[in-house]
């Protein structure tokens, strides 16, 4: 795999140059309506067989939640990524690629408000704006948390056009908390310990997917502008190969340890077929397991390849992955919860 990129002068006429260009735009389009098409669709076969009854409206509401974990793990794996290539020896680092920041928070701030809309109406998809209490998402939990979600998601976006976008961690780390909290309400058993496992393992998914995808787009940026950045490409990716293999091993550890405390060990093989949560969450361990797999296969090509870069091949194909995973993810939390069988 070459790395060097023609220019507009090698390439003659902009045509050539720019099909590559709008083969990637059709490419990733695509992706993003079959991510969208999971949450949207995924209830009715999930549900189908299990004599389990859904909220109204369960594929928006799920859309809506894929589009906020979205949204905040691009962000988060911006800062990531940034920190990471400031400690490669030589990286360009005048050549970042643009922050999608902006444009991730706007996005985030529209799930969060169709989320609170959704609380101010009783947990229903409203039909006209009487139908929602905005007042009451004060007296809540669930409302308050969803507010909270909203305003930090527009102060991530202003943070994000200031002077120093760095500001952005305290609001996404808002987000990560009050989704965690969200997850598991007062009544539940172990609540606090609940919310814990949520916000390491919503973390550490923004952390890895999000940096990932920055970390890519960084080494596009750094290779446009210089053959001689492609050592330090190399490096910022092996780097992030190093703190994505613990990444893996706390969103494992958090993510069997949740799973345990919503189906008690006894009955997890029941449920992961004859639930809709548990069908959602076994489509969710296939898609991390392809991940592993991919991930591994970019270790392997960064240790051994002649052409350590050849690792970014994989490494997309990983970064697709995960963000069906993140749409799977949307989904598992708009389902039912399983059934506690003693």
């Amino acid at each position: 795999m070459t790395l060097t990129r023609p220019t507009a002068e090698a390439a003659g006429a902009s045509g050539p140059a720019r099909r590559p260009a709008a083969g990637r735009a059709v490419a990733l389009l695509a992706l993003v309506a079959v991510a969208a098409l999971i949450p949207l669709l995924g209830p009715r076969s999930a549900l189908d067989g299990t004599g389990e009854a859904a909220a109204p409206g369960v594929g928006g509401i799920a859309l809506l939640r894929a589009a906020l974990f979205a949204a905040l793990c691009v962000p988060v794996g911006e800062l990531f990524a940034a920190r990471l290539a400031r400690r490669v020896p030589g990286a360009p680092l005048e050549h970042a690629p643009r922050s999608w920041a902006p444009y991730a928070a706007a996005v985030g701030f529209v799930a969060a408000l169709g989320l609170a809309s959704v609380v101010a109406t009783g947990n229903l998809l409203p039909h006209h704006l009487s139908d929602m209490d905005v007042g009451g998402l004060y007296r809540s939990r669930d409302g308050r948390l969803a507010l909270l979600e909203v305003n930090a998601f527009l102060a991530a976006g202003l943070c994000a056009l200031s002077r120093r976008p760095a500001a952005q961690v305290w609001p996404l780390a808002a987000v990560a908390l009050a989704e965690a909290l969200r997850a598991h309400p007062a009544p539940e058993h172990g609540p606090l310990v609940g919310s814990g496992l949520t916000l390491v393992h919503v973390t550490c998914a923004a952390l890895w997917t999000g940096g990932l995808l920055h970390v890519l787009r960084m080494l596009r940026a750094w290779r446009a502008s210089s053959e001689a950045a492609d050592a330090a490409g190399a490096a910022l990716l092996g780097l992030y190969a190093r703190v994505a293999a613990v990444l893996f091993a706390a969103l494992a550890a958090t993510g069997v340890w949740s799973a345990l405390r919503r189906m008690p060990p006894g009955t997890v093989l029941d449920q992961l077929t004859a639930t809709s949560y548990g069908r959602a969450l076994l489509a969710k361990l296939v898609l991390v397991a392809a991940v592993a797999v991919l991930a591994l296969l970019a270790r392997l090509r960064l240790r051994r390849a002649a052409d350590r870069l050849s690792a970014c091949v994989p490494a997309r194909a990983e970064v697709v992955a995960l963000g069906l995973v993140v749409a799977v993810s949307g989904l598992l939390t708009a389902l039912p919860l399983p059934i506690r069988w003693s």
